[in-house]
């Protein structure tokens, strides 16, 4: 998490130095008073500042939320958010009716969405915080599809001896077809080309 020690005349003074340096509220902090003020010797020999050490809370749900409920407004979409933190994963659910538009041409507005919260979630995080948003169960309905066409061109490849270049993919689809066509006794698979273009080869063995 992230956090900061400064010191002031006051306990007050501290805080409010603190938090314009982290750009928060109040309300997003811990506060740790580490020295009260005093006074010293006749009322100024000695004197001791207030020492405070502020901590931003780590919510990464709450981030998530906030802005995609901004990202949805945007867009004039009326949904709820479901959200799941487990481990390293955060998992986001958006529950509302036509979702189409969200979701994209093969996902791609999906996937920018999710990178974007990535981004959001992750700003100044230590350890990365891997982000999955789904609606209307495309991820898994996309998974499924993928691997069918990786068996279907396997197939095709074993058949004609011929390299197969599929269409450009992200990381994450990417691996679904190498892991559909990982131990495949007659193909294997290959990337090449550069993000956002890279690709999937299947090639005979």
């Amino acid at each position: 998490m992230n956090f900061i020690e400064k010191t002031g005349k006051t306990v007050d003074e501290a805080v409010k130095i603190a938090l314009e340096e982290l750009k928060v509220s109040k309300e997003k902090v811990e506060i740790e008073v580490i020295e009260e003020p005093s006074r010293g010797i006749f009322g100024f020999i000695g004197t001791k500042q207030a020492k405070v050490k502020v901590t931003v809370i780590d919510n990464p749900e709450e981030d998530a939320v906030n802005f995609l409920k901004d990202v949805l407004r945007a867009m004039g979409l009326e949904a709820r958010l479901k959200t799941g933190l487990k481990g390293d994963t955060l998992n986001i659910e958006v529950l509302g009716k036509d979702m189409g538009v969200l979701i994209g041409r093969r996902g791609q507005t999906l996937d920018s969405i999710q990178y974007l919260v990535s981004l959001v979630v992750n700003k100044e995080r230590e350890n990365y915080l891997r982000v999955v948003l789904d609606t209307e169960d495309y991820r898994r309905k996309r998974e499924q599809t993928l691997v069918r066409l990786a068996n279907k061109l396997a197939y095709k490849v074993k058949k004609t001896g011929k390299d197969i270049v599929l269409e450009p993919m992200n990381p994450y689809e990417r691996r679904i077809i190498h892991s559909a066509l990982q131990g495949h006794p007659e193909v294997i698979t290959k990337s090449q080309g550069e993000e956002p273009f890279r690709r999937v080869v299947i090639t005979a063995k």
